[in-house]
């Protein structure tokens, strides 16, 4: 199993987020641990993916399945067996816009800081699925990302929905 890993997948496993059912919880956790003992996961080679997962996680004093996760991409980083690194293109010195991201009209508004990710998935030559947990913007735009090619693993389908559907009241 190859895969890019968004944020939010570890930051869930922690029991970080308000949104998740425990069976989100325990699905985020089961993939991270499932990708720590027998799978590949993909990074930019700037650390710019990392940095995210610094900023949100501690590889330190650990107190959840996503820092030891963390601790887990800190070790690996440099091992090819372990962790892939693709080059991504920023776009006009951004650090949120890439040449790898689709130029789709309709993935104007996707998330800026999240672009790394489908940059990294498409620059990888081939294009792994990207585990994603309760970002409800990942799947409101999954059908344009589809046609470009990319592929997310809703791991907490259920909790993506159940948010969508209240904030559609």
């Amino acid at each position: 199993m190859t895969v890019v890993v968004d944020t939010n997948v570890p930051v869930v496993a922690n029991g970080r987020s308000e949104q998740a059912s425990p069976e989100c919880v325990k699905n985020c956790s089961v993939r991270l641990e499932e990708l720590t003992k027998k799978g590949k996961l993909v990074l930019d080679d700037k650390w710019r993916i990392l940095k995210e997962y610094m900023a949100h996680l501690r590889s330190e004093g650990q107190s959840g399945p996503g820092d030891a996760f963390l601790k887990w991409v800190h070790t690996n980083y440099s091992n090819p067996q372990r962790c892939e690194l693709v080059r991504i293109t920023p776009r006009d010195s951004s650090e949120t816009d890439f040449e790898e991201f689709p130029s789709d009209p309709a993935l104007e508004k996707f998330d800026p800081t999240d672009k790394k990710f489908i940059a990294v998935a498409l620059a990888h030559p081939n294009s792994p699925p990207i585990l994603q947990a309760v970002d409800t913007k990942w799947w409101e735009m999954k059908e344009p990302l589809s046609k470009a090619g990319v592929t997310i693993d809703f791991l907490c389908e259920n909790d993506i929905r159940s948010i969508l559907s209240q904030k559609s009241k």
